[in-house]
């Protein structure tokens, strides 16, 4: 097993959903490496449990691991020196999709905070909502999607970078947060 402080976060996160009962959408996770710029990227998807395929509600998860982060966590790994931590840089993408009119943005907004819950001290910011139609082969066969993300970093100080088991507490909260989110927003009265 790699054993890594990139993929003990992944665990974490894994560990934190399991726990909230989210669903894994096992055909929609993915690792990979930008070979040109050597950036580490794990991205996910989970539902509410018995939503079915693809979920009328669900969650992307993407986490990533640039370059500079691997430099610094090599440079603290052989000289035991931090010089810069280094960082995740984590984007979740809340969904409500299958939807038979457009949705209200007011709606989503009003039931999803500002900032997602603390992540060791970090918090996730919202962006806008992204409302989308997409077109079957006769333009009366529509269906419309609304999507909200939450960006940020969780940064690695060394206490962090020394001790993963730290990394579960972190996320921890995130796993609740989502699961609690999706039902809210499954609750909304959309068609």
């Amino acid at each position: 097993m790699l054993d890594h402080v990139f993929t003990d976060a992944i665990g974490a996160l894994r560990d934190a959903f399991e726990t909230a009962r989210l669903e894994r959408k096992a055909f929609e996770e993915r690792f990979w490496a930008d070979v040109l710029l050597g950036d580490l990227n794990w991205q996910t998807t989970y539902g509410l449990p018995g939503e079915g395929m693809p979920p009328r509600v669900q969650a992307d998860v993407s986490c990533s691991w640039p370059t500079w982060s691997q430099t610094a966590y090599r440079s603290w790994y052989v000289t035991e020196e931090l010089s810069e931590p280094p960082r995740i840089e984590i984007e979740i993408v809340l969904r409500i999709q299958r939807l038979a009119m457009i949705p209200d943005p007011t709606a989503v907004l009003a039931v999803l905070p500002v900032r997602s819950p603390s992540i060791g001290g970090e918090k996730l910011t919202r962006s806008g909502p992204t409302v989308e139609s997409s077109y079957g082969c006769r333009t009366e066969d529509v269906e419309h999607a609304i999507e909200v993300s939450y960006e940020g970093a969780y940064e690695l100080d060394e206490p962090r970078l020394a001790d993963g088991s730290m990394l579960d507490d972190h996320f921890n909260a995130l796993g609740g947060w989502i699961s609690s989110t999706l039902v809210r927003l499954g609750d909304l009265n959309f068609r």
